[in-house]
């Protein structure tokens, strides 16, 4: 285990000491809401120091596995030792980069956006092969996806779809995703087989926790009704089950329709405007933010974070950390950590200069 790892470890000790301390102060619990983030975060540092002394006993137990072949001198165990040791490799990478998110919101779920640009049918469609490949990072994780609304596109693929990432830092890993991504190929629309390119931007932000106090007024928002379409099955378009929610003094946004129950719809609506009246505030406080259309740009050339080029090469390449990757398909199907790992370690150089 790294010695960044022990540092984390020693901090997170000393952490859960002076929250217990704080804990047993007689009157800790008549601020009910506190005390229950001050528990919350208990748990939360004593399961990572379990995860770390669990994989640091693993380690041992492998080198003592090692040892052992090659004193044996037994080949079928060496793929055996092979299997293990990469995947003990993932797992002390993921908690390693788990305890680099120390943001109040990395821990949250994520609210993913992802809006189809330049290139028609064709970004379109690429907007859809984003959505299934955070789909399987998703599952590959053991997360939930739950799609909130989705605009089909006019002859294929989506023009706009949002999601719920749900999982625990669902938000601080898809930090890296916030951006515009674009796609080369040969495109399967395209009667003359030329080669396309095409844009779709994606936005993440972090689903608010109830630990967070953001006071929405009745005055301040105007909800409207109407006939759901797209995906969810016929009955979901015999009712004015969706939900718009307009939040008058910002201007913001939202909607929800994947539910066939308006009271869900609007349920799911109000946690969106949530996240996003969040975001806001937060963008309020920040001279110069990292993320949002802003600082995105247009849905083109040129504001692109990251690169999927099929023709006349195979290449995976992000533009802020230069990490590049030949296995495009590999990427698609969800397999996101190198990209993820390596902008985390990017955002974290960078805030220190």
């Amino acid at each position: 285990m790294s010695s960044g790892g022990h540092f984390e470890i020693e901090k997170k000790t000393r952490e859960i000491e002076d929250l217990e301390k704080s804990a047993s102060i007689p009157d800790f619990w008549n601020d009910n809401h506190n005390a229950k983030k001050v528990m919350s975060k208990i748990t939360e540092n004593k399961k990572v120091i379990a995860n770390f002394k669990r994989l640091s006993s693993e380690l041992e137990n492998l080198v003592e596995f090692e040892t052992l072949l090659k004193e044996s001198g037994d080949e079928s165990l060496e793929k055996e030792l092979n299997s293990k040791q990469a995947e003990l490799e993932r797992e002390i990478t993921s908690i390693d980069m788990s305890m680099k998110l120390s943001g109040q919101v990395d821990k949250n779920n994520a609210i993913v956006a992802i809006h189809a640009g330049a290139g028609g049918t064709e970004s379109c469609d690429w907007a859809e092969i984003l959505l299934r490949m955070y789909e399987r990072w998703s599952e590959k994780k053991g997360f939930e996806t739950e799609i909130t609304d989705i605009l089909p596109g006019e002859e294929a693929g989506i023009k706009s779809v949002t999601s719920i990432i749900k999982g625990h830092f669902a938000y601080g890993f898809m930090q890296s995703e916030i951006g515009v991504h674009r796609l080369v190929r040969i495109s399967p629309f395209d009667s003359n087989k030329r080669r396309h390119t095409s844009f779709t931007s994606v936005d993440v932000i972090p689903e608010i926790e109830d630990d967070i106090d953001i006071i929405i007024e009745e005055k301040d928002i105007r909800i409207d009704t109407y006939r759901a379409s797209g995906h969810g099955g016929q009955h979901v378009n015999k009712t004015d089950s969706a939900v718009r929610i307009t939040h008058l003094p910002t201007g913001i946004v939202v909607q929800s329709q994947n539910e066939r129950s308006q009271i869900k719809n609007r349920a799911t609506s109000m946690k969106l405007l949530k996240a996003r009246l969040y975001e806001f505030e937060q963008d309020k406080r920040r001279k110069v933010t990292e993320k949002h259309y802003d600082d995105k740009g247009s849905i083109a050339w040129g504001n692109q974070i990251r690169s999927y080029v099929f023709m006349p090469y195979q290449l995976v390449k992000d533009h802020r950390t230069g990490l590049e990757f030949p296995q495009i398909d590999i990427i698609l199907d969800g397999d996101l950590d190198p990209f993820m790992y390596s902008y985390l370690d990017w955002k974290l150089k960078n805030s220190r200069k």
